[in-house]
């Protein structure tokens, strides 16, 4: 191809230069168990995530969950990166520790439960 302002060819980049943006339809992301009180009481949220250069993994996504949906006393959710132990969590039904838990790559519509075993007394 030939430029028409200047008459040299342009340049297209190299495969390799590309870069895919990765963004997912609406999928859910459900909180039960007591847990929902840590986002205002909404147990279930419908999200789209923002694209990003690489795809949405569990790790991103609790990053994302933790500025976004939780309101309130995030260190009874999250621990570090991850979410804290007693707090279970399911990805279409499915222990995330058999879907490779926070490298987990989601696909589009997943669904993403958390569950809270954390009870007061």
């Amino acid at each position: 191809m030939i430029s028409a302002e200047n008459k040299r060819p342009l340049q297209t980049p190299s495969p390799s230069a590309l870069r895919v943006r990765h963004t997912l339809t609406p999928f859910s992301i459900n909180v039960e168990g007591g847990a929902e009180l840590l986002f205002d009481g909404v147990k279930k949220h419908q999200v789209t995530l923002p694209c990003q250069p690489e795809p949405w993994d569990i790790r991103n996504l609790l990053q994302w969950i933790k500025q976004n949906l939780l309101k309130e006393r995030p260190e009874l959710f999250m621990q570090g990166d991850s979410v804290r132990p007693g707090i279970l969590v399911l990805i279409n039904d499915a222990d995330w520790e058999l879907m490779g838990e926070l490298d987990y790559k989601l696909q589009d519509q997943d669904n993403v439960l958390f569950i809270s075993t954390l009870h007061g007394g």
